[in-house]
């Protein structure tokens, strides 16, 4: 049995429309998709120097190896895992694995892992998996800030807590400087979520090129509704609206859930950060 032939990583900020993107891609029928697995953070989480030095994996990467496969129906894939497993690379090799024969199994070629905060972690996923491709998103940072802080106040069990403002703009402002280290690789690409929603033709012939494949907007379209079930866990709500049209949800929160006062602080320091234009510019030339 060969392997995938593409394993795609899509990352950016939490709340970038990182799930809407995914849908799309998603409902191609050569692509497969999984929900949010969060494995390198956990493989790569906290670790001391002597585990860094050996190569050694966090002791969180195995509860969460098995946590994924049975929210995906999978536990019988947990064989792919040598019993004792220590390494970093084992538990890397094992996860893509289980993505490999999953793609497999559905006669698709390509693999697409969505896990936002796995933009953090892109030095390490370039090391551990052949081969890798990243899809970065982008978006406006008012209103990342607003959705970041709508989500983490209604699921604060889920998110470690409810996020002060200056929390959410930190995570936005972190996550563009991840993004900005890997674009002038040939394996990454960006997108933009503002011409994504009101040129998703356009984007998708980019993404198209980037990833060899024929994607037509009005078929992915059809098929994003069911697609979006399979990649959306029960216990994610907040992605609840994914399957509907495509729209510009810009402004709305920012408007409702903040003061005057708020939104002036808000803006003030996501405004005329250079390095959200500088990325918004590459990725109108891209």
């Amino acid at each position: 049995m060969s392997i995938s032939k593409k394993r795609i990583f899509l990352v950016g900020c939490p709340r970038s429309g990182t799930t809407l993107l995914q849908s799309l891609l998603a409902a191609h029928p050569q692509i497969a998709s999984f929900p949010e697995s969060h494995f390198f953070v956990h493989l790569l989480a906290k670790r001391e120097p002597y585990q860094k030095k050996f190569g050694l994996a966090s002791s969180k990467a195995k509860p969460r190896f098995e946590q994924f496969l049975d929210e995906i129906g999978q536990p019988k894939m947990r064989r792919y895992l040598p019993i004792y497993a220590l390494f970093a690379t084992q538990y890397a090799n094992a996860f893509i694995k289980v993505l490999d024969v999953l793609t497999q199994e559905q006669n698709k070629s390509v693999w697409i892992e969505k896990t936002p905060d796995h933009v953090r972690h892109i030095h390490d996923i370039e090391k551990l998996v052949k081969e890798a491709q990243f899809i970065h998103i982008v978006r406006n940072g008012a209103d990342v800030v607003a959705s970041l802080y709508e989500v983490t106040h209604k699921y604060p069990e889920v998110w470690h807590g409810a996020w002060d403002i200056d929390r959410c703009i930190r995570r936005w402002t972190e996550s563009l400087q991840f993004t900005k280290k890997h674009l002038h690789k040939p394996n990454h690409i960006l997108v933009s979520y503002e011409q994504l929603v009101e040129e998703p033709k356009l984007v998708l012939q980019r993404l198209g090129n980037f990833l060899d494949l024929d994607l037509d907007y009005e078929t992915l379209q059809q098929q994003r509704g069911a697609i979006a079930k399979k990649i959306v866990l029960d216990n994610e709500p907040w992605k609840a609206s994914v399957s509907e049209p495509l729209a510009n949800a810009n402004q709305k929160k920012f408007s409702q859930l903040f003061d005057e006062n708020q939104r002036n602080y808000i803006v003030e320091r996501v405004s005329n950060l250079l390095l959200y234009t500088d990325l918004l510019a590459r990725s109108a030339k891209a």
